[in-house]
């Protein structure tokens, strides 16, 4: 019995850090910030990064250089996907971040269009 309460003490210590990180704040909608959105620094942003949690300069310092995705800021950073999702929301609400969309996935081809178009080229072409 003793075993099993040291284990739930150990489990809830490690989310005390997480709350802390977060400052209490909750998960933003799960569309904002998809496992393929792309991140990256705003101009200027870094000279301001100094100011931020230990984490969100972090994260800073990662997208610094170029876009990323929110899966790829969360494995580099070690921190679940929800806390860097938190922390993503607050940097682009401090206007230190810029969000894009992830690249929608592309449209099937419609092959009846395109024998057309290739019959047309071909009668246009004499062949």
């Amino acid at each position: 019995m003793c075993e099993g309460r040291n284990r739930e003490l150990e489990l809830t210590s490690e989310l005390v850090p997480l709350f802390v990180i977060t400052k209490g704040r909750g998960l933003p909608p799960r569309d904002l910030y998809s496992h393929t959105t792309l991140v990256t620094a705003q101009e200027g942003a870094p000279a301001a990064a100094r100011t931020l949690s230990p984490e969100a300069r972090q994260v800073m310092e990662l997208v610094t250089d170029g876009f990323l995705s929110v899966a790829e800021v969360a494995g580099r950073t070690h921190l679940p996907l929800g806390v860097v999702r938190i922390l993503l929301a607050q940097l682009e609400e401090s206007g230190l971040l810029l969000v894009r969309p992830p690249i929608p996935r592309a449209q099937p081809v419609d092959r009846e269009l395109l024998s057309a178009v290739i019959d047309g080229l071909r009668a246009i072409a004499g062949a």
